[in-house]
């Protein structure tokens, strides 16, 4: 029998994914989510910028970093430098200062384009699932006590849930692009 439950855990994994790889992409505003996840050697070890600092936007355009231990701010300044955001961060006395400049239109479509890419992945880990479970299902077929309406509404069952799961992606997608967009 097909546990919906287990695939739509699966499916929601996926959506973190994709939604957390959405939050990388800059879209010319300040966030902190842009920087939070960036790797930095500190204490001997690789951790997470929001692991070792206080991470706020001010405003649209800039972003501040306060780390707990002043010891890291020159890690924290080498691990945002070397992560590839394209940003650069400036050390004030006890703080990290990142001022995001304004996309252009050009940049705007590009980061469009890298959206839709970062989509088309996020499907097709949807469709790996997808084809997890219908293997499951196929591999029921001649077992005792399993009919062929069970295993064709198992089926069905299945593409509405993935149907359901690539409307999500496709709606996370929409939100980004929309914030590309805007000016």
């Amino acid at each position: 029998m097909f546990d919906v439950t287990q695939f739509s855990r699966d499916a929601d994994k996926v959506l973190e994914v994709v939604g957390g790889d959405m939050a990388t992409v800059k879209t010319g505003r300040a966030k902190p989510s842009l920087v939070e996840h960036v790797s930095v050697e500190a204490y001997g070890t690789r951790m997470k910028l929001m692991e070792l600092a206080t991470i706020s936007a001010p405003d649209t355009t800039m972003i501040m970093i306060n780390p707990w231990d002043k010891g890291n701010l020159a890690a924290i300044e080498k691990g945002i430098a070397s992560a590839g955001l394209n940003i650069n961060p400036v050390v004030e006395s006890d703080h990290i200062r990142i001022v995001i400049p304004p996309l252009t239109q050009e940049r705007r479509q590009e980061m469009v384009k890298l959206v839709k890419q970062k989509l088309e992945s996020g499907k097709q880990m949807v469709r790996d699932v997808r084809l997890k479970y219908k293997k499951m299902i196929d591999d029921q077929k001649g077992k005792p006590g399993i009919s062929e309406d069970t295993i064709s509404a198992d089926l069905e069952t299945l593409q509405k849930k993935m149907d359901e799961y690539v409307a999500k992606l496709e709606k996370v997608v929409q939100e980004k692009e929309t914030e590309l967009m805007q000016m």
